[in-house]
């Protein structure tokens, strides 16, 4: 007997668990309405959200899944971290911007203890926010050693 892949919310015969399912697309339309009052909401993140919001409904409705990626505010930043784990600029800057004001707000009304304790948080997920590369310049710098092996040949 072949082995079959196992993937959340779907039997071994892939049909979809329906217990599963349900769970993941409340999970889905929870974060899909977290990213709605992101957009709305300063200091509250949208795309990762989205991101969220995307891979429960892969796992439970692939056309809530497909609807998602074709929205022109939330699908390109979704495509973009799954092709290539990229963030992009203005998305950067927004959370960078977020992280710094949320801060400033706990500094400003929190203990010390809290301070310190949500100051190491924002710092490493700044760090990780940074560290990510923007859409299309991993695939611009990989190809650009092709483009030079063409031109040379």
């Amino acid at each position: 007997m072949p082995m079959r892949r196992h993937t959340a919310g779907t039997s071994e015969t892939g049909e979809g668990a329906p217990l599963a399912r349900a769970l993941w697309l409340m999970a889905g339309t929870a974060l899909l309405g977290l990213a709605v009052l992101g957009a709305l909401l300063p200091g509250l993140p949208t795309t990762v959200f989205a991101i969220g919001a995307a891979g429960c409904f892969a796992r439970s409705s692939p056309p809530l899944e497909a609807w998602l990626l074709r929205q022109p505010r939330l699908g390109p930043a979704v495509v973009a971290w799954r092709a290539e784990r990229a963030i992009p600029l203005a998305a950067k800057r927004l959370a960078l911007l977020s992280m710094l004001g949320s801060g400033l707000l706990v500094a400003l009304t929190a203990p010390t203890a809290v301070v310190l304790g949500v100051g190491l948080c924002l710092v490493l997920s700044a760090l990780y926010v940074l560290t990510r590369p923007e859409p299309g310049l991993s695939s611009a710098v990989s190809s650009e050693p092709k483009l030079a092996a063409s031109r040379a040949g």
